[in-house]
Protein backbone atom coordinates (compact mmCIF):
# COMPACT_ATOMS: atom_id res chain seq x y z
CA UNK A 1 0.00 0.00 0.00
CA UNK A 2 1.07 3.07 -0.60
CA UNK A 3 -0.75 6.85 -1.74
CA UNK A 4 0.56 8.65 -4.82
CA UNK A 5 -2.79 10.83 -5.24
CA UNK A 6 -4.23 12.87 -2.35
CA UNK A 7 -7.66 13.19 -1.95
CA UNK A 8 -9.57 16.41 -1.48
CA UNK A 9 -11.97 16.85 1.76
CA UNK A 10 -14.18 18.14 -1.15
CA UNK A 11 -13.74 15.18 -2.79
CA UNK A 12 -14.12 12.72 -0.71
CA UNK A 13 -17.23 13.99 0.97
CA UNK A 14 -18.99 14.24 -2.70
CA UNK A 15 -17.43 10.46 -3.14
CA UNK A 16 -18.93 9.27 0.41
CA UNK A 17 -22.37 10.48 -0.76
CA UNK A 18 -22.42 7.85 -3.48
CA UNK A 19 -22.40 5.25 -0.56
CA UNK A 20 -24.26 4.41 2.32
CA UNK A 21 -21.71 4.70 4.65
CA UNK A 22 -22.70 7.63 7.18
CA UNK A 23 -20.11 10.34 6.97
CA UNK A 24 -16.37 10.69 7.37
CA UNK A 25 -14.42 10.80 10.96
CA UNK A 26 -11.43 9.56 9.78
CA UNK A 27 -9.18 9.52 6.67
CA UNK A 28 -5.38 8.83 6.55
CA UNK A 29 -2.89 7.79 3.97
CA UNK A 30 -1.23 4.12 4.17
CA UNK A 31 2.48 4.51 3.69
CA UNK A 32 3.37 0.85 3.50
CA UNK A 33 3.76 -0.67 0.13
CA UNK A 34 4.37 0.36 -4.06
CA UNK A 35 0.95 -0.11 -6.21
CA UNK A 36 -1.83 1.81 -5.24
CA UNK A 37 -2.87 4.56 -3.13
CA UNK A 38 -4.48 3.42 -0.30
CA UNK A 39 -5.93 5.19 3.22
CA UNK A 40 -7.52 3.61 6.38
CA UNK A 41 -11.30 5.26 6.07
CA UNK A 42 -13.89 5.19 9.46
CA UNK A 43 -17.00 6.32 9.02
CA UNK A 44 -20.02 6.78 11.70
CA UNK A 45 -21.33 3.25 10.22
CA UNK A 46 -17.85 1.20 10.03
CA UNK A 47 -13.87 1.16 9.26
CA UNK A 48 -12.78 0.60 5.73
CA UNK A 49 -10.44 0.93 3.09
CA UNK A 50 -10.18 3.28 0.27
CA UNK A 51 -7.68 2.37 -3.12
CA UNK A 52 -7.09 4.36 -5.92
CA UNK A 53 -5.49 2.59 -8.35
CA UNK A 54 -2.33 3.32 -9.75
CA UNK A 55 0.59 2.58 -12.13
CA UNK A 56 0.28 -1.05 -13.04
CA UNK A 57 -3.08 -1.61 -12.35
CA UNK A 58 -4.98 -1.53 -15.65
CA UNK A 59 -8.48 -0.48 -15.50
CA UNK A 60 -9.88 -3.28 -17.67
CA UNK A 61 -8.35 -5.69 -15.06
CA UNK A 62 -10.29 -4.35 -12.16
CA UNK A 63 -13.41 -6.02 -12.57
CA UNK A 64 -11.30 -9.25 -12.27
CA UNK A 65 -9.95 -8.51 -8.95
CA UNK A 66 -12.92 -7.56 -7.33
CA UNK A 67 -14.89 -10.55 -8.56
CA UNK A 68 -11.91 -12.63 -7.17
CA UNK A 69 -12.60 -10.97 -3.63
CA UNK A 70 -16.72 -11.30 -4.12
CA UNK A 71 -16.13 -14.75 -4.58
CA UNK A 72 -13.64 -15.84 -2.14
CA UNK A 73 -16.10 -14.10 0.64
CA UNK A 74 -19.75 -15.60 -1.14
CA UNK A 75 -17.41 -18.79 0.06
CA UNK A 76 -16.33 -17.75 3.82
CA UNK A 77 -12.91 -16.81 3.33
CA UNK A 78 -11.28 -13.92 4.88
CA UNK A 79 -10.77 -11.35 2.63
CA UNK A 80 -11.63 -7.94 2.49
CA UNK A 81 -15.33 -7.62 0.58
CA UNK A 82 -15.60 -4.67 -1.95
CA UNK A 83 -18.53 -2.47 -0.57
CA UNK A 84 -20.93 -1.11 -3.23
CA UNK A 85 -22.36 1.97 -4.13
CA UNK A 86 -26.03 3.18 -3.67
CA UNK A 87 -26.17 2.07 -7.48
CA UNK A 88 -25.14 -1.53 -7.02
CA UNK A 89 -21.46 -0.56 -8.29
CA UNK A 90 -18.72 -1.13 -6.65
CA UNK A 91 -15.84 0.08 -9.02
CA UNK A 92 -15.93 3.91 -8.97
CA UNK A 93 -14.21 6.87 -9.90
CA UNK A 94 -12.22 9.71 -7.11
CA UNK A 95 -9.72 12.19 -8.19
CA UNK A 96 -9.76 10.81 -11.40
CA UNK A 97 -8.76 7.51 -10.67
CA UNK A 98 -10.50 4.18 -10.38
CA UNK A 99 -11.42 3.59 -6.88
CA UNK A 100 -12.89 0.99 -5.08
CA UNK A 101 -14.14 0.76 -0.78
CA UNK A 102 -13.26 -2.69 0.68
CA UNK A 103 -14.32 -3.69 3.81
CA UNK A 104 -11.86 -3.69 6.69
CA UNK A 105 -10.63 -6.86 7.89
CA UNK A 106 -9.45 -7.68 11.87
CA UNK A 107 -5.44 -8.88 12.72
CA UNK A 108 -2.26 -7.56 11.87
CA UNK A 109 0.56 -8.37 9.53
CA UNK A 110 3.34 -10.17 11.52
CA UNK A 111 6.91 -7.96 11.21
CA UNK A 112 8.74 -11.51 11.58
CA UNK A 113 6.50 -14.08 11.09
CA UNK A 114 7.36 -17.12 13.17
CA UNK A 115 7.30 -21.14 12.51
CA UNK A 116 3.93 -21.00 13.32
CA UNK A 117 2.39 -18.33 11.57
CA UNK A 118 4.35 -19.91 8.40
CA UNK A 119 2.96 -23.29 9.03
CA UNK A 120 -1.19 -21.10 9.02
CA UNK A 121 0.14 -19.11 6.14
CA UNK A 122 0.13 -22.21 4.62
CA UNK A 123 -2.85 -23.59 5.39
CA UNK A 124 -4.52 -19.99 4.19
CA UNK A 125 -2.76 -20.17 1.00
CA UNK A 126 -4.23 -23.74 0.03
CA UNK A 127 -7.41 -23.02 1.49
CA UNK A 128 -7.39 -19.63 -0.96
CA UNK A 129 -6.62 -21.95 -3.75
CA UNK A 130 -9.67 -24.33 -3.18
CA UNK A 131 -12.38 -21.87 -2.56
CA UNK A 132 -10.90 -20.00 -6.29
CA UNK A 133 -11.22 -23.64 -7.56
CA UNK A 134 -14.38 -22.95 -9.80
CA UNK A 135 -13.96 -19.16 -9.79
CA UNK A 136 -15.00 -18.97 -13.65
CA UNK A 137 -12.89 -15.89 -14.42
CA UNK A 138 -8.85 -16.07 -15.95
CA UNK A 139 -6.57 -13.18 -16.30
CA UNK A 140 -3.14 -13.96 -17.71
CA UNK A 141 -0.23 -13.45 -14.91
CA UNK A 142 0.81 -9.64 -16.17
CA UNK A 143 4.70 -9.91 -14.45
CA UNK A 144 5.72 -13.75 -15.68
CA UNK A 145 8.49 -14.62 -17.65
CA UNK A 146 7.40 -12.84 -20.62
CA UNK A 147 7.41 -9.66 -19.00
CA UNK A 148 11.11 -9.74 -18.06
CA UNK A 149 13.32 -8.53 -20.13
CA UNK A 150 11.11 -5.62 -20.98
CA UNK A 151 11.70 -4.89 -17.17
CA UNK A 152 15.45 -5.73 -17.44
CA UNK A 153 15.59 -3.70 -20.55
CA UNK A 154 18.47 -0.91 -20.10
CA UNK A 155 18.69 -1.23 -15.94
CA UNK A 156 21.50 -3.18 -16.22
CA UNK A 157 23.39 -0.38 -15.03
CA UNK A 158 21.44 0.68 -12.31
CA UNK A 159 21.74 -3.45 -11.24
CA UNK A 160 25.40 -2.70 -11.30
CA UNK A 161 25.47 0.45 -9.34
CA UNK A 162 23.76 -1.39 -6.36
CA UNK A 163 26.65 -4.39 -6.73
CA UNK A 164 28.93 -5.10 -9.57
CA UNK A 165 28.54 -7.79 -11.52
CA UNK A 166 24.61 -8.04 -10.30
CA UNK A 167 23.75 -7.60 -13.94
CA UNK A 168 25.23 -10.49 -15.71
CA UNK A 169 23.92 -12.79 -12.81
CA UNK A 170 20.41 -11.57 -13.28
CA UNK A 171 20.90 -12.06 -16.90
CA UNK A 172 21.77 -15.44 -16.33
CA UNK A 173 18.52 -15.99 -14.43
CA UNK A 174 16.50 -14.67 -17.07
CA UNK A 175 18.06 -17.11 -19.35
CA UNK A 176 17.56 -20.15 -17.07
CA UNK A 177 14.27 -19.54 -16.38
CA UNK A 178 13.21 -18.77 -19.51
CA UNK A 179 15.08 -22.22 -20.90
CA UNK A 180 12.90 -24.17 -18.10
CA UNK A 181 9.75 -22.32 -19.80
CA UNK A 182 7.57 -22.64 -16.44
CA UNK A 183 4.45 -21.19 -18.53
CA UNK A 184 4.44 -24.42 -19.94
CA UNK A 185 5.40 -27.49 -17.70
CA UNK A 186 2.26 -29.31 -16.61
CA UNK A 187 1.43 -28.03 -13.66
CA UNK A 188 -1.67 -27.72 -11.66
CA UNK A 189 -3.20 -24.07 -12.72
CA UNK A 190 -5.74 -21.70 -11.01
CA UNK A 191 -6.40 -18.31 -9.21
CA UNK A 192 -3.19 -17.40 -7.84
CA UNK A 193 -2.77 -14.24 -5.30
CA UNK A 194 0.97 -13.67 -6.45
CA UNK A 195 1.45 -11.50 -3.64
CA UNK A 196 1.05 -13.02 -0.42
CA UNK A 197 3.55 -11.27 1.49
CA UNK A 198 3.81 -11.00 5.02
CA UNK A 199 2.07 -7.18 4.84
CA UNK A 200 -0.37 -8.76 3.24
CA UNK A 201 -1.85 -11.42 5.70
CA UNK A 202 -3.45 -11.09 8.71
CA UNK A 203 -3.03 -13.09 12.27
CA UNK A 204 -4.48 -12.98 15.19
CA UNK A 205 -1.75 -14.23 17.82
CA UNK A 206 -0.34 -17.12 15.95
CA UNK A 207 -3.54 -17.61 13.91
CA UNK A 208 -4.08 -16.70 10.41
CA UNK A 209 -7.26 -13.99 10.28
CA UNK A 210 -7.03 -13.15 6.50
CA UNK A 211 -5.24 -12.34 2.93
CA UNK A 212 -5.31 -8.75 1.53
CA UNK A 213 -4.67 -6.91 -1.42
CA UNK A 214 -5.29 -9.45 -4.42
CA UNK A 215 -4.28 -6.98 -7.08
CA UNK A 216 -1.60 -8.87 -8.65
CA UNK A 217 -4.14 -12.18 -8.62
CA UNK A 218 -4.04 -13.81 -11.97
CA UNK A 219 -4.40 -17.62 -13.35
CA UNK A 220 -1.05 -19.45 -13.02
CA UNK A 221 0.34 -22.48 -11.53
CA UNK A 222 -0.36 -23.33 -7.87
CA UNK A 223 2.73 -23.92 -7.02
CA UNK A 224 4.09 -20.36 -7.88
CA UNK A 225 1.97 -19.13 -5.43
CA UNK A 226 3.48 -21.17 -2.66
CA UNK A 227 7.02 -20.58 -4.13
CA UNK A 228 6.24 -16.80 -4.03
CA UNK A 229 5.73 -17.59 -0.17
CA UNK A 230 8.89 -19.13 0.48
CA UNK A 231 10.72 -16.22 -0.99
CA UNK A 232 9.08 -13.54 1.20
CA UNK A 233 7.93 -15.89 4.52
CA UNK A 234 11.13 -18.46 4.94
CA UNK A 235 14.21 -15.89 4.70
CA UNK A 236 15.74 -14.04 7.66
CA UNK A 237 16.27 -10.31 6.61
CA UNK A 238 20.14 -9.65 6.81
CA UNK A 239 22.51 -6.91 5.48
CA UNK A 240 22.10 -5.10 2.34
CA UNK A 241 24.73 -6.81 0.46
CA UNK A 242 23.34 -9.17 -2.39
CA UNK A 243 23.53 -12.58 0.46
CA UNK A 244 25.61 -10.81 3.06
CA UNK A 245 23.36 -11.74 6.46
CA UNK A 246 20.36 -13.33 4.41
CA UNK A 247 19.61 -16.86 5.06
CA UNK A 248 16.65 -19.23 4.25
CA UNK A 249 14.90 -20.32 7.48
CA UNK A 250 14.73 -24.13 6.83
CA UNK A 251 12.07 -24.64 9.49
CA UNK A 252 9.71 -21.27 8.35
CA UNK A 253 10.37 -23.10 5.11
CA UNK A 254 8.89 -26.74 6.14
CA UNK A 255 5.92 -25.40 8.45
CA UNK A 256 4.62 -23.47 5.32
CA UNK A 257 5.39 -26.57 2.58
CA UNK A 258 3.15 -28.37 5.30
CA UNK A 259 0.87 -26.07 6.31
CA UNK A 260 -0.16 -25.70 2.63
CA UNK A 261 -0.16 -29.73 1.83
CA UNK A 262 -2.13 -30.62 4.94
CA UNK A 263 -5.16 -28.47 3.02
CA UNK A 264 -3.79 -29.64 -1.01
CA UNK A 265 -1.12 -32.15 -1.03
CA UNK A 266 1.63 -30.80 -3.80
CA UNK A 267 1.92 -33.37 -6.87
CA UNK A 268 5.31 -34.85 -8.05
CA UNK A 269 5.82 -32.43 -10.72
CA UNK A 270 4.83 -29.03 -8.28
CA UNK A 271 7.52 -30.56 -6.08
CA UNK A 272 10.02 -31.10 -9.36
CA UNK A 273 9.28 -27.31 -10.21
CA UNK A 274 9.19 -26.00 -7.07
CA UNK A 275 13.05 -24.71 -7.36
CA UNK A 276 12.80 -23.15 -10.67
CA UNK A 277 9.37 -21.81 -9.46
CA UNK A 278 11.21 -19.74 -6.34
CA UNK A 279 14.10 -19.16 -8.49
CA UNK A 280 11.61 -17.48 -10.86
CA UNK A 281 9.46 -15.66 -7.93
CA UNK A 282 12.38 -14.40 -6.54
CA UNK A 283 13.29 -13.15 -10.47
CA UNK A 284 10.34 -11.24 -10.92
CA UNK A 285 9.93 -9.22 -7.13
CA UNK A 286 14.18 -8.06 -8.00
CA UNK A 287 13.11 -6.56 -11.19
CA UNK A 288 9.44 -4.93 -9.88
CA UNK A 289 11.29 -3.50 -7.34
CA UNK A 290 14.04 -2.19 -9.38
CA UNK A 291 11.97 -0.55 -11.34
CA UNK A 292 10.11 1.29 -8.34
CA UNK A 293 13.28 1.63 -6.77
CA UNK A 294 14.53 4.10 -9.75
CA UNK A 295 11.23 5.18 -10.64
CA UNK A 296 9.31 6.09 -7.82
CA UNK A 297 8.53 10.06 -8.09
CA UNK A 298 9.36 12.66 -5.59
CA UNK A 299 6.97 13.53 -2.83
CA UNK A 300 5.08 9.87 -2.85
CA UNK A 301 4.55 8.76 0.39
CA UNK A 302 5.99 5.73 -0.04
CA UNK A 303 8.74 3.19 0.59
CA UNK A 304 10.62 1.33 -2.50
CA UNK A 305 12.01 -1.66 -1.00
CA UNK A 306 15.82 -2.80 -1.81
CA UNK A 307 15.62 -4.78 -5.05
CA UNK A 308 19.22 -6.48 -3.26
CA UNK A 309 17.20 -8.37 -0.69
CA UNK A 310 16.01 -10.29 -3.60
CA UNK A 311 19.34 -10.68 -5.31
CA UNK A 312 20.21 -12.41 -2.30
CA UNK A 313 17.00 -14.66 -2.22
CA UNK A 314 18.23 -15.83 -6.18
CA UNK A 315 21.80 -16.60 -4.48
CA UNK A 316 20.16 -19.07 -2.55
CA UNK A 317 17.78 -20.41 -5.43
CA UNK A 318 20.67 -21.05 -7.67
CA UNK A 319 22.14 -23.68 -5.59
CA UNK A 320 18.76 -25.62 -4.69
CA UNK A 321 17.45 -28.70 -6.84
CA UNK A 322 14.94 -30.15 -4.80
CA UNK A 323 11.55 -29.42 -2.75
CA UNK A 324 14.01 -31.40 0.05
CA UNK A 325 15.81 -27.66 -0.41
CA UNK A 326 12.78 -25.62 1.16
CA UNK A 327 12.05 -28.31 3.29
CA UNK A 328 9.39 -29.67 1.38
Amino acid sequence: MAVYTHVSDEALAAFLAEYDLGRALSFKGIAEGVENSNYFLETSKGRFILTLFEKRVKAEDLPYFIGVKQHLAAKGYPCPEPIMGKDGKALRTLEGRDAVIISFLEGLSPRRPNVVQCRGLGEGLARMHLALADFGITRPNALGPASWPRLWEGRAASADTLLHGLAGRIETDIAAIAKADPDNLPLPRGTIHADLFPDNAFFLGDDFSGAIDFYFACTDALAYDLAVCLNAWAFEDGAAGEAAGLQFNFSKGAALIAGYESVRPLEDAEREALPILARGAALRFFLTRLVDWTDTPEGALVRPKNPLEYAGRLSFHRKVTSAAGYGG
